[in-house]
């Protein structure tokens, strides 16, 4: 049977929107010239030169960033010490991203549409149940639940305010998902909170400082995965796909990168 896919993942380069400044990424290129002395240096004495096609050895990259750079997926560790509190067995250390299972990675995607809410809106499990309802789906265990926001656009548009763009999923919404079974959620947003920036003004106003990173802090009760600054959201519809979500396996770390991929059989 054919496949589709369809690439939901960002291109990660030098002059990215969807960082602030000081996160940004740093890519160095190398040329197939740049690298020659080390062909050099391995093969000393050899008329390198005379290597099939020319151009001795090969094109590579450095490359500095963050875990968090580009489409990644987080781990439990990265919003607290600790997670499941709510669980059976109760609160236990926090998984970082090589601790986590694979089978969550690879399941049935559900993409919700919030692109109509505000900047900095705070998505309620009713939304959620609204628009599951919507597209006439009932949530099964481990499904990947993307939501798609305002920020895709500003993504794909290069807007130099992506990252205070799109809705956030707040803590009611997101252990409505994880009571449900969903361990992986995803967002085209910089987070799958509101914007830092909208966030400091409803803590301005209350004084509450739970408001602060609710959705990811639902992590303390149930422990589960998101990935962020997905990409092209737009092109897929609400079910019948694949996700596949591979975060990279760093020893101890709070995040790993993700080529996130919709597949459809046709």
């Amino acid at each position: 049977m054919p496949r589709r896919y369809v690439d939901l993942s960002m291109t990660l380069s030098n002059d990215v929107v969807s960082d602030p400044p000081f996160l940004k990424p740093h890519i160095t290129y190398e040329t197939h010239a740049d690298t020659r002395q080390e062909l050099v240096d391995f093969f000393p004495g050899c008329d390198i030169d005379g290597m099939h096609g020319g151009d001795p050895f090969c094109a590579a990259e450095w490359v500095k960033l963050t875990t968090h750079s580009g489409t990644h997926v987080d781990a439990p560790w990265h919003y607290h010490p600790t997670q499941d509190a709510a669980l059976e067995g109760g609160s236990r250390p926090a998984q970082t991203i090589d601790q986590m299972p694979l089978e969550w990675f690879f399941n049935p995607g559900v993409k919700l549409d919030f692109r109509d809410r505000p900047d900095g809106h705070v998505v309620s499990a009713a939304e959620v149940e609204a628009e599951l309802e919507r597209i006439g789906h009932e949530l099964q265990p481990l499904d990947i639940v993307v939501v798609n926001t305002a920020a895709g656009m500003a993504l794909a548009n290069r807007d130099p305010a992506y990252v205070s763009r799109g809705a956030g999923v707040g803590y009611e919404a997101t252990m409505y998902l994880l009571e449900r079974g969903v361990r992986v959620t995803g967002t085209d947003a910089w987070s799958w909170d509101a914007p830092f920036s909208y966030t400091a003004e409803k803590v301005k106003a209350t004084n509450d400082p739970k408001l602060i990173w609710e959705g990811h802090r639902a992590g303390v009760d149930i422990g589960y995965c998101h990935i962020e600054k997905m990409h092209n959201l737009e092109a897929i519809p609400a079910t019948g796909f694949m996700i596949s979500c591979f975060p990279h396996k760093i020893e101890g770390a709070s995040a790993g990168w993700t080529r996130a991929v919709a597949i459809f059989e046709e």
